[in-house]
């Protein structure tokens, strides 16, 4: 897969899915009051997150020809 996330969009990725996996956790125990429906939703949504800001890849962005990697970035 080539590299399309930059760094910014990274640190986005990490720190959304970082609040939406806490949020699932909430809804699970019961501190956050929403349907327990969406815990396992929420947690697929930070898997996904988290995983294209570790391999800085996203499927998204190859389909539709988005790349958030700045020109001098990019390894050649």
């Amino acid at each position: 897969m080539n590299r399309n996330v930059g760094a910014t969009d990274k640190r986005l990725r990490t720190a959304a899915g970082a609040v939406v996996g806490t949020g699932s956790i909430a809804i699970l125990f019961g501190a956050l009051s929403l349907p327990a429906v969406l815990a396992p939703v929420f947690g697929v949504l930070a898997i996904v997150l988290l995983a294209t800001a570790t391999t800085e890849s996203c499927p998204a962005y190859s389909l539709f020809g988005v790349d958030s990697c700045s020109r001098s970035s990019r390894p050649e």
